[in-house]
């Protein structure tokens, strides 16, 4: 540690507010026509953040007809993203364009391909989706499934840590993950939820059939209703005194095991 002359240790210098991510900024739109504007042009946003204090009637009303989730923020959380001239609204843009899970499905089947799909259930931390998605596309996964809200933004981060799997890999953006369940089991594939209340161990199950494996939120894993409604639950063994798997390491694990049994 550093000295200054009198011997005590140099005094530090606290912010109140964050600093601005200029790599960051590259991702954002932000002011009211040119937010509007993007989503008239069918670009693809993840949410939009407004000033709670202030109505964006038109911008609103668009996003809904859009399905783009919307927050009502102070405004220094606006300026902690931006300080430029924002007015109020800022758009966070995707960087890969989604894909309509019906038509991935569709196309799986046409090829006479045996569809794997991997839904994530609340998974928010952009490296460690980066990590599954990387997995994912090494392994042979037809496709990512996300819920609309909740879930970790798609940035250059994500596609960085991806190493590019993201580019070619699909990831299907569903309004509602229950749904988009009930839409596959009635397709017939498979719902496998990974749950460590699980009995059932995964190198047990059957991935040869079609499969959607769920995996769950760094917090609190796989949400009750979609464990509910799972064909199976599956755990993944472990010996050690830790009881747990980051998530994206668990998730290349059941994805290995249903890669080795296609094979």
């Amino acid at each position: 540690m550093a000295f200054q002359k009198d011997g005590y240790p140099p005094k530090r210098t606290f912010h109140t507010t964050k600093p601005v991510d200029k790599a960051r900024e590259k991702e954002l739109v932000f002011g009211i026509q040119s937010v509007a504007e993007a989503i008239r042009a069918g670009q693809e946003i993840d949410k939009i953040m407004i000033y709670r204090e202030q109505n964006f009637n038109e911008i609103q009303q668009l996003a809904a007809e859009r399905e783009i989730p919307v927050q009502r923020v102070p405004m220094e959380k606006l300026n902690q993203i931006t300080r430029k001239n924002h007015q109020g609204v800022i758009a966070f843009m995707s960087a890969i364009r989604y894909v309509s899970l019906h038509n991935i499905l569709a196309t799986i089947f046409e090829k006479g391909e045996v569809p794997l799909l991997l839904l994530l259930d609340r998974i928010t931390d952009v490296r460690n989706f980066g990590a599954i998605a990387r997995t994912a596309e090494c392994m042979g996964v037809h496709a990512i499934v996300v819920p609309m809200r909740g879930a970790a933004q798609i940035n250059s981060d994500a596609l960085k840590t991806s190493s590019g799997a993201l580019n070619y890999l699909p990831v299907c953006r569903e309004n509602n993950l229950i749904d988009a369940v009930q839409y596959l089991q009635d397709s017939g594939v498979q719902i496998v939820v990974c749950t460590e209340k699980a009995s059932q161990i995964v190198s047990n199950i059957d991935f040869a059939s079609p499969t959607a494996i769920v995996m769950g939120s760094e917090e609190d894993g796989v949400s009750p209703d979609l464990i509910r409604r799972a064909n199976m639950t599956i755990k993944i063994p472990m010996i050690g005194k830790v009881s747990s798997l980051n998530v994206s390491v668990a998730a290349g694990m059941v994805i290995y095991e249903a890669a080795r049994q296609r094979s």
